[in-house]
C-alpha cells in the first residue's frame, strides 16, 4: 500500500467482507466514492458522517488510485 494511506484503509476479512475501510470503521472507500458519484460534496459527506476526516477522504482517493493503476497494470 502506499504510505499515504497505510495508516488509514485497513482491510479485515471479519469486517464488511473484506473491503477496504477507513480507519477500522464500516465505512468502505467504495461507499466514499459512490457518494461522490451521487453527486455528494466533500463538505456535505464529512457533515453527515461527522468521524470522518478530510485525510480519510484524501486516503480513499488515493486508494482507489492506486487500485487502478494495478490494474491496469495487470490487464496491460
Amino acid at each position: 500500500m502506499n504510505p499515504s494511506y497505510q495508516h488509514i484503509i485497513t482491510i479485515e476479512p471479519s469486517k464488511r467482507g473484506g473491503k477496504p475501510c477507513i480507519r477500522g470503521l464500516r465505512i468502505t472507500v467504495d461507499d466514499i466514492l459512490d457518494y461522490f458519484a451521487a453527486g455528494m460534496t466533500e463538505q456535505e459527506i464529512l457533515e453527515d458522517f461527522d468521524y470522518l476526516t478530510h485525510e480519510d477522504i484524501l486516503a480513499c482517493f488515493a486508494f482507489a488510485a492506486d487500485r487502478e493503476r494495478h490494474t491496469r497494470e495487470i490487464s496491460g
